[in-house]
């Protein structure tokens, strides 16, 4: 099989130099240093899973490009079962993780390039389609962790991109010559890249004639020289540096979503890892199947998972207060599901209605209208669920003190007495319960939620623009026998 062990997969990182900053200091190491250490983890249970035979079939499939086994997150879907499958996957990295796994983006961006690198192939007799398989053909014989990167800084979108008074505000390519090309600007907001093997870097955005520099995709190791990792820093990034006990934060293994602005300056990346190159028209094809695939991923799969993790809390701060009769709370619990189950079946129906684009590739994208429609909805009910959580959860998820005072002789037997309700539960556990609670309702994730994959406005353009009133219309017509 064409499977890392975990141990392979940590090792195989201790090869691999990225450029890396955080909270103003070079970070030497980024197995080492605590935050940067969770997208590790996180990647690195991926391998896990795929071993495991309680998961191998959701974790991996069979690819015929090679003609083995490979991790899911390697693949591209050839028919809505694998689409179904990629559903599944996204549900249960999320509940597993609690955070991103950080591999979602680059197996999105997989789905985006086959398609339309097979496509400019067709119109315009390029040869994309054939390198960019090459390429997907050695990540799978690797068992690669391929991060994603398409957000740019951009300038004043009321203005085109050639407009803008910096050049590089979009990713810009500077120079080319028979070896390949290089390339300048920055990404924005990307998911764990530091901790990954290989980055595939694709449009934002559509463009035009006069902007042809601006119309590229490609692939490159993660610490190709030129690349620079500017990561994010936040309060639960600076409580993760404090920690004496890893136990004692909400997510103590995988953490929080760990980002960086990734900068390009004057990255030079061969021919055989250019997938798209001045051909603007297709820009914008690109941007919409990853949209297409990436928001059916962060609508009806990841955060169905990260629900799950919600409501069990919820429901065990519930147990400890011996409220499982409160007609509120139960009537809470029921809004938190319905609302999930909800997400669920507008991810799977988006999976379930896919179909091969363009067609002839023998590439499956999930149904527009579906993963914008799972998307958007999920957008306010993650809001909700969170609200709910909030409610349930009390005052404590946001004034409960350190869990260190359950070891300060000082206090530790009141904290004791008066945070375990009474209940036969340790104390302990019921602080950590509403500590990842915290962790969820006071954390980042409702923006996370908001904008990942795109916000809210974005899903409303590409409904409007993919909805056709044309049957509703005519069944009135129809039924009234307009003339």
């Amino acid at each position: 099989m064409a499977l890392m062990t975990p141990e392979q997969f940590e090792e195989s990182l201790k090869s691999l130099k990225p450029r890396v900053f955080m909270n103003g200091k070079k970070i030497e190491n980024v197995l080492e240093n605590r935050n940067t250490r969770t997208v590790v983890e996180a990647n690195k249970a991926s391998y896990e899973w795929a071993l495991d035979p309680r998961y191998r079939d959701i974790m991996t499939c069979h690819s015929p490009l090679i003609g083995d086994v490979v991790n899911r997150y390697t693949h591209v879907s050839a028919n809505t079962d694998d689409l179904v499958k990629k559903a599944q996957a996204g549900t249960f990295t999320a509940e597993m993780l609690g955070t991103c796994i950080y591999r979602c983006v680059g197996y999105d961006a997989f789905h985006s390039l086959a398609a339309t690198c097979w496509e400019m192939d067709r119109d315009l007799g390029t040869e994309y389609y054939p390198r960019f398989i090459e390429y997907l053909k050695m990540v799978q014989r690797k068992d690669l962790s391929v991060a994603g990167a398409l957000t740019e800084p951009r300038g004043k979108r009321s203005q085109k991109t050639i407009d803008w008074p910096d050049p590089f505000l979009s990713l810009k390519i500077v120079d080319k010559n028979k070896d390949g090309i290089f390339v300048r600007g920055a990404k924005i907001n990307i998911s764990g890249a530091f901790a990954s093997h290989e980055m595939v870097v694709l449009p934002q955005a559509a463009h035009f004639q006069g902007e042809e520099d601006y119309a590229v995709a490609f692939a490159v190791p993660t610490d190709t020289k030129g690349i620079t990792y500017v990561c994010q820093y936040s309060p639960y990034s600076a409580e993760r540096d404090a920690a004496d006990d890893m136990s004692e934060l909400g997510n103590p293994r995988f953490g929080q979503r760990e980002t960086s602005m990734v900068i390009f300056d004057n990255v030079f990346v061969p021919w055989d890892r250019v997938f798209h190159c001045g051909e603007y028209k297709y820009s914008v094809k690109f941007v919409t199947r990853f949209a297409k695939t990436h928001r059916m991923t962060c609508g009806g799969t990841c955060k169905v998972g990260f629900m799950n993790q919600i409501i069990g809390a919820a429901r065990l701060v519930q147990e400890y207060k011996g409220l499982e009769k409160a007609t509120h709370i139960n009537d809470e619990l029921m809004e938190m599901v319905v609302l999930r189950e909800t997400g669920r079946a507008c991810g799977l129906a988006a999976a379930n209605k896919g179909a091969e684009e363009p067609e002839g590739s023998g590439v499956y994208l999930p149904d527009e209208l579906m993963g914008n429609v799972a998307k958007l909805n999920i957008c306010n009910a993650f809001w909700r669920v969170m609200a709910l959580a909030g409610d349930i959860g009390g005052g404590l998820i946001v004034t409960m003190p350190s869990l260190k005072e359950l070891n300060n002789p000082e206090v530790k037997d009141f904290v004791n007495e008066f945070y375990s309700f009474g209940s036969q539960e340790p104390t302990e556990n019921i602080m950590k319960v509403h500590k990842l609670l915290q962790n969820w309702t006071a954390g980042q994730h409702g923006v996370a939620t908001w904008h990942g994959a795109g916000p809210v406005m974005a899903q409303k353009i590409m409904l409007q623009r993919v909805v056709n009133y044309d049957h509703e219309k005519n069944l009135v017509k129809q039924t009234l026998n307009l003339k």
